[in-house]
């Protein structure tokens, strides 16, 4: 449960991470850019104070508006510079005393008792505790009463070298505890920090990160308090040995106090040295040097006695590093320089073997230029001969089947002029001299032969260009297309067209097929081209290339 939620808000806050490594490479990526950007939220924090000073300047020194706005920048400054803190926090003391607001005053002093103690300045702290008077205590304010003596005497008993005075002040910070544990409400942020690390430091720690669940749910990311919780989370994996989640929560916490513009932070210079420890020696140094940074603009002496020692470490090792890069980089130099000789030998090789290598190719090119000229000319060759084969293939047929049809005809005119004779030879030996001669003056029987040279003609021609006529019309516009009679197999047109995609340009011979004139010929092909699809003086030529 409590790794799913961690890894729920991983997700909520960043855009997609692996768990372990991958979660803590990615989470220390995203750092990076943080502190790539960190100014920008800098100048977001000084546009908030800013605008609280402005607001400040337009309402009387000594009132309780100013006493309320001087509070509010002193909660801007809290993290940001503690000398500023300060100074509002005592504007404020004085305001209060002015007015005469006792409650406020005990506020302030409060306030400034909790920030003092928080940087350090512990005698300071514990001075201006004095000076509250208990019995003036409001029931209100006993919380942040307790709250401060415990902080105190609690961040005394921590940081003093002396054995009998921690006991001593860690007694003290206890007492506080258990009249902080009476009034605090067990829902309460404040009594769970404290459950927190009562746990943490019994070394229970799954009840520990129990109640660290419940308050990283509560906060939200990019926030002072979410950086808190995940600085607290990371003490717990510390204690537990588990450094992969304390760095991925020391980063998370990192990236809060970043992105919230906080510069009273520890979490940063704890991961520097985390990753100091594990050899990442020039992030340890990036990271240590912008949190020193920080922390001189913060101005906290506590913080700098915390950082100086690890920074200094840090910085002697990095300089180390350095050096040793340095005489790396030397002997890489002298490899590069031999390397650098050797290659322009090489260079100067390959130049005369492009050179070399150029004129063959110049060669190439011509070979390759002459065999692309013959083998478009052989194309065009195969071309003309595909063309001419097509030809004599059609000409065969044309011939064999017309030869076919022209040794029937002949056989066929055989048989009738042998019956025409018997029956001349008949007529003429019974004496019917008159009817003879009456049946060689009819037209009949010439328009009869006529039509049935034309029927043979036509048939003979479609069983050779079986889609003459539809191709025949799709040269023509479409309302001038040729349309047949019934049982009509072509007309005078289409023979005329049929004539001459056999062949047989020449006007007067088709004209003497037909039995027409000459001028009737040219105007039925004049008439027919004029009604082209396209150009007409292209159109016998397109006719020819029927198939």
């Amino acid at each position: 449960m409590k790794n799913k939620c961690l890894l729920l808000l991983l997700f909520a806050s960043f855009p997609i991470f692996s768990w372990a490594d991958e979660t803590l490479d990615s989470l220390l990526h995203v750092l990076d850019q943080t502190i790539l950007a960190h100014d920008i939220y800098v100048v977001q924090r000084e546009s908030r104070i800013r605008h609280l000073k402005e607001l400040a300047g337009d309402v009387a020194p000594n009132s309780i508006e100013r006493y309320n706005l001087n509070n509010q920048i002193y909660k801007e400054y809290k993290a940001f510079i503690c000398d500023s803190a300060i100074y509002y926090l005592n504007e404020n003391v004085r305001i209060a005393g002015n007015l005469g607001d006792t409650d406020r005053e005990i506020e302030s002093k409060l306030q400034l008792s909790l920030l003092l103690s928080s940087t350090g300045m512990y005698t300071e702290s514990i001075d201006v505790l004095k000076s509250v008077d208990r019995q003036k205590v409001t029931s209100h304010l006993i919380l942040d009463y307790y709250t401060c003596f415990d902080h105190v005497y609690g961040e005394m008993g921590f940081y003093t070298q002396d054995q009998t005075l921690s006991a001593y002040y860690r007694e003290i910070s206890s007492a506080y505890k258990d009249s902080l544990y009476a009034i605090l409400s067990p829902q309460s942020e404040e009594f769970m920090v404290m459950r927190e690390t009562l746990f943490r430091d019994r070394h229970k720690y799954d009840e520990a990160l129990e109640i660290n669940d419940r308050r990283l749910m509560a906060a939200e990311p990019d926030t002072p308090q979410y950086a808190l919780v995940t600085y607290h989370r990371s003490l717990i994996y510390k204690y537990l040995g588990d450094k992969i989640r304390e760095k991925q929560n020391l980063c998370l916490s990192a990236i809060s106090d970043i992105r919230s513009a906080i510069k009273d932070h520890a979490s940063l210079w704890m991961l520097a040295q985390l990753l100091y420890e594990n050899g990442d020696m020039e992030r340890a140094y990036q990271y240590m040097r912008f949190s020193w940074n920080a922390t001189k603009f913060y101005n906290a002496r506590l913080r700098s006695w915390q950082s100086a020692d690890v920074l200094s470490l840090i910085d002697k090792t990095y300089q180390a590093m350095i050096e040793k890069q340095n005489d790396r980089l030397q002997q890489y130099l002298v490899l590069i320089t031999a390397l650098l000789v050797l290659l322009i030998g090489a260079l100067g090789y390959i130049y005369r073997q492009m050179k070399k290598l150029a004129v063959a190719r110049n060669h190439l090119q011509t070979a390759n230029h002459q065999l692309n000229q013959l083998n478009e000319e052989l194309q065009q060759m195969n071309a003309c001969l595909t063309s001419t084969n097509a030809e004599l293939s059609e000409s065969n047929q044309i011939k064999e089947e017309y030869i076919a049809r022209f040794i029937k005809l002949c056989s066929t005119y055989i048989n009738r002029l042998d019956a025409y004779r018997r029956m001349v030879n008949k007529k003429v030996s019974a004496g019917q001299i008159a009817e003879l001669l009456k049946i060689t003056r009819s037209q009949d029987a010439l328009d009869e032969e006529l039509e049935e040279l034309y029927a043979n003609f036509d048939t003979a021609f479609l069983h050779l260009f079986p889609d003459f006529v539809k191709k025949f019309n799709a040269l023509l516009q479409d309302n001038e297309q040729i349309i047949l009679k019934k049982d009509e197999l072509l007309n005078t047109e289409l023979r005329i067209f049929a004539l001459i995609r056999l062949g047989i340009e020449d006007s007067s011979q088709i004209a003497e097929f037909l039995r027409y004139s000459v001028n009737t010929i040219y105007n039925y092909r004049a008439k027919v081209k004029n009604k082209a699809r396209g150009s007409r003086e292209d159109f016998e030529d397109l006719v020819r290339k029927i198939r």
